[in-house]
């Protein structure tokens, strides 16, 4: 059966600078040299028991995987991370896709986030021209070196640009090598050349706040920082030149890069930070992957990892030291609680905010190894 599809390349965006944007990275950017604000006991005891946890992991070399979502970055957690990652405390990065979309949007025009209801009703919502245009460049571009989601719009914003090569070249090199690996991206590329009228050589792409970016500091400091989106999750699907395949194919790599950290995750530790979705569902998968391997080559499976999950919503109402809820219980549906709880490591939960939990975070680390000077 051939069922109806809508025309994408009708699609009608504009230019950001008509955008009400409603987060200012100058209003929103904590700044990590003042002190935290102050949470609860109960979390301040948790965050204690996290930055233990993290000194104790590299010391001993073990990874620290950190996972997040889009209001972290939105919210004004950038040098935080940035921080942790000069640092070397931790040792992999992992966001959804609307998180690279807001770093991006921070780094390049220094304002990000709209008003989804409003801009619904006028079609208008995600068709900005400039974030699915240069996104999609960066993946078609990163494809070409094997990179994957994160690398590729790091190494944009590091660069300030895109480099294409000449469509001749590209067609040359696909009917040289039609089974070469890099050959699908070629062809995407040249596809998108053709269809856009894009030129070959370099597209300028100004990062004036490229300093505060996540993924341009990540790519800069060789620190993995992965995306996982899904198709037609994020706003870079609402542009005429949505491409599927180079965001499926940049998301291939930035998978096979994470479950690569999680092999070394064992006297590890793992934080899931404002995740309900993506954190918990590529973790289980990467390690299911990750104890495959280990088990066909004769080694033991990962172990004695420590898992931190913070996010706002309450715990369901479930001693999760308990193990898991039963299925009728409400609980039994927090993905973000119940799959973490099966992944072999001792886990803890802590109800906090986003920021609040990472700037508290770094200002233990700080003071934890000031004091072993």
């Amino acid at each position: 059966m051939v069922h109806k599809k809508l025309d994408w390349l009708k699609l009608r965006v504009y230019p950001l600078s008509l955008r009400n944007s409603m987060a200012r990275l100058s209003d929103v950017l904590v700044n990590p040299d003042s002190p935290p604000p102050p949470c609860t006991p109960a979390v301040r005891q948790a965050v204690e028991r996290c930055a233990q946890s993290i000194i104790a992991a590299r010391q001993r070399r073990a990874a620290v995987v950190f996972m997040s979502g889009a209001h972290l970055v939105k919210n004004g957690g950038a040098l935080l991370l940035i921080n942790l990652m000069y640092q070397r405390w931790i040792t992999h990065l992992a966001f959804n896709g609307a998180s690279v979309i807001h770093d991006w949007e921070f780094a390049s025009h220094g304002y990000s986030t709209e008003n989804v209801a409003a801009n619904v009703a006028t079609g208008c919502f995600g068709a900005w021209d400039e974030t699915g245009r240069y996104l999609h460049l960066a993946l078609l571009a990163g494809g070409l070196d094997g990179l994957g989601f994160g690398a590729s719009v790091g190494r944009m914003i590091q660069d300030d640009g895109v480099k294409l090569p000449p469509a001749s070249e590209l067609t040359d090199s696909i009917s040289r090598e039609p089974e070469h690996p890099s050959t699908p991206a070629r062809a995407d590329l040249l596809q998108a050349m053709r269809q856009h009228r894009l030129r070959d050589g370099l597209h300028t792409v100004r990062h004036p706040w490229k300093h505060n970016s996540i993924f341009g500091q990540a790519y800069r400091l060789g620190i993995p920082a992965t995306v996982h989106p899904g198709i037609g999750y994020d706003i870079i699907t609402n542009h005429p030149m949505f491409n599927g395949a180079a965001i499926g194919r940049a998301a291939q790599v930035d998978f096979q890069i994470f479950s690569a950290s999680v092999a070394d995750l064992s006297g590890g530790v793992v934080l899931s930070v404002g995740s309900s979705v993506m954190a918990p569902q590529i973790f289980e998968k990467s390690l299911s992957c990750v104890n495959n391997l280990r088990l066909q080559e004769g080694l033991p499976t990962i172990r004695d990892h420590r898992i931190f999950v913070v996010d706002l919503q309450d715990n369901g109402g479930w001693d999760w030291s308990l193990g898991e809820p039963p299925k009728d219980h409400p609980a039994y549906y927090l993905r973000f609680m119940k799959s973490f709880s099966r992944m072999g490591g001792a886990m803890q939960y802590i109800q906090c905010d986003n920021v609040l939990f990472l700037h508290n975070l770094l200002w233990t680390l700080n003071q934890e190894m000031g004091a072993d000077e």
